[in-house]
């Protein structure tokens, strides 16, 4: 690829890379402008003046759902005039407060059939892309969502954990029972054009972060962890068949049953034509993954007028389609939850060729977390089961996905049978599940400077113009390492980065009034322009919000007071 490697010179590399086609393609849109002059609420400066922590505990308040609001249905990602349906599982009878939801013009409907699994329903066959229902109150991420979201919510119930607010966070992950008991699986999100798709398995992470919290509360209740069990079964089990299999290797791979494009990016209909846009505008790129179906027969898909010329059809414009192949690449990368980055090829096409280093961790933590709730249980060879289970998948990512040369996690391309060599800060999963030695903990801390800004982790080395790489940092990645960091003795090394990414949260805080999504952890500002995808850093925002807490918690007394004084 053309992108530089060097995280020393993020300002140049950004324009030579975006220029001539983000900042065209954006001003004209306006959504450069609105990126960068995006105005925080007008009591933003108001607001700047509170601690962040009241403010953060308000928040799961104003980022709450509930199926009982005509506010919390409509989907804005598709304008004022589209219609709000409510879907309830087939056959369930509408409880009262849904039902009345008709007197503001919410359409409320069963689905066609009973769902087993993902795909059951096809997307096309539902009329709207409603809201499917939940019977208890969910935190949305921020911005232009309503909808509850699958790893989303697991940073989210650690910040409601950390604020006491425990029958919130339970109820949320009895949302995810609920969906997997109706919808077919933890869902991508609860809305009906997700249910070809999960997104990574973070359920029993929830679960046992839900009971830990109880049982110190005195309120262990083992009966609703004998229910969570069952359903954390069902969960794992997801991952473990076709085609959710990453070929013969025995790990998994992020797959969506669907097909084509998505609808879930209808407020950015630019999307597709952005990518084959910079296709063709990288030819030895594309030359390498052909992307771009060699005529429009062989493609799928709305055609796509390329080249662009400040997102207009240039006037040599010609018609091209992506690939069947593309566009399952494009809908995995989606489940993955990183959406985009060029980890798996370019805007990530090629997501469904890989065994992530990510998912299969959380597998394995999901094999040793559904080994303890066997034992507190009192299924001692379930236990065992479980175990043994973990252990293999160990193996596997020892076999597959570790490199002893460069001391870093890497995912396996097993269609072409080799290891990526993309430098990504998901190598600290196997830190955080506790499957990586102390040689290889040592191995990855040695690369720490490869992510490691005065802003905090970058997603990557690689300045691509997309969110999910240099120069963003996200909440998520800063939980997961930070703690993977502490739970493998490098704890010095934790509350630095802590503090970094903290201070960079709470500094634009302090200068806007928000919570944002990402931020640019290179110049430590919440600016976020991209290339191709969502063009707004969303306000809220629940995962930030959450991490913010349980980062924050988790540092010295000392050092508390030293961020919240911006030291």
């Amino acid at each position: 690829m053309h992108f530089m490697k060097s995280r020393t010179s993020s300002a140049s590399l950004f324009a030579h890379v975006a220029l001539s086609c983000l900042v065209l393609l954006l001003l004209a849109t306006g959504s450069l402008a609105q990126v960068a002059t995006q105005e925080a609420p007008a009591q933003a400066s108001a607001v700047a003046q509170q601690n962040i922590l009241p403010y953060i505990k308000n928040a799961w308040n104003t980022l709450g759902r509930s199926m009982n609001e005509c506010s919390s249905i409509s989907d804005p990602k598709f304008g004022a005039g589209a219609t709000s349906v409510i879907y309830l599982p087939f056959g369930v009878t509408p409880p009262p407060a849904v039902a009345a939801l008709s007197k503001c013009g919410v359409k409320v409907e069963n689905l066609p059939k009973k769902i087993t699994g993902l795909g059951t329903i096809p997307v096309a066959d539902l009329n709207a892309h409603g809201l499917l229902y939940l019977p208890n109150k969910y935190v949305v991420p921020g911005g232009r969502f309503n909808e509850m979201y699958g790893w989303d919510s697991y940073f989210v119930i650690r910040g409601l954990l950390e604020d006491g607010e425990l029958d919130y966070s339970r109820g949320i992950i009895d949302n995810f029972f609920y969906e997997i008991e109706n919808y077919g699986a933890v869902l991508n999100a609860n809305r009906a054009y997700y249910l070809t798709r999960s997104q990574p398995p973070f359920l029993t992470s929830m679960i046992m972060a839900q009971y830990a919290a109880d049982k110190k509360a005195g309120k262990a209740d083992r009966k609703w962890l004998t229910r969570a069990y069952e359903y954390a079964i069902r969960d794992h089990d997801l991952w473990t068949k076709p085609p959710k299999l990453a070929g013969d290797t025995g790990l998994a791979r992020y797959f969506d049953v669907g097909e084509g494009p998505v609808p879930d990016i209808a407020d950015h209909p630019e999307y597709y034509a952005a990518i084959a846009d910079w296709l063709l505008k990288h030819p030895e790129e594309e030359a390498k993954y052909k992307y771009i179906a060699p005529t429009l027969e062989k493609g799928i898909g709305p055609d796509l007028m390329v080249p662009l010329c400040d997102n207009k059809t240039c006037p040599n414009a010609h018609a091209v389609k992506l690939t069947a192949d593309f566009y399952q690449g494009d809908r995995a990368m989606r489940e993955s939850g990183y959406d985009p980055s060029f980890r798996w090829g370019p805007f990530d096409g090629s997501t469904h060729h890989y065994a992530p280093v990510c998912l299969n961790s959380l597998l394995y933590k999901a094999e040793m977390d559904l080994a303890e709730m066997a034992n507190i249980l009192g299924h001692p060879q379930d236990a065992k089961k479980w175990r043994a289970a973990a252990e293999e998948r160990k193996k596997l990512i020892n076999k597959y996905l570790w490199n002893a040369d460069k001391g870093m996690f890497f995912d396996w391309n097993f269609t072409t049978g080799t290891q990526s060599t993309y430098n990504y800060v998901t190598t600290f999963f196997p830190l955080w599940v506790g499957l990586a030695t102390p040689e290889q903990a040592k191995g990855v801390m040695k690369n720490l400077g490869i992510f490691d800004h005065e802003g905090g982790l970058a997603m990557s080395d690689q300045q691509t113009g997309v969110q999910w790489d240099l120069p963003y940092g996200w909440a998520p990645n800063h939980l997961i390492s930070i703690e993977g960091m502490r739970r493998a003795g490098f704890n010095a090394e934790a509350d630095r980065v802590s503090e970094q990414f903290l201070n960079t949260v709470l500094t634009n805080y302090k200068r806007t009034g928000t919570i944002r999504e990402k931020y640019n952890v290179v110049t430590g500002s919440d600016e976020a322009p991209v290339l191709a995808g969502y063009h707004e850093n969303l306000i809220g925002f629940g995962w930030t919000n959450g991490t913010f807490l349980a980062l924050y918690h988790a540092l010295p007394a000392e050092q508390q007071k030293k961020v919240l004084a911006g030291k």
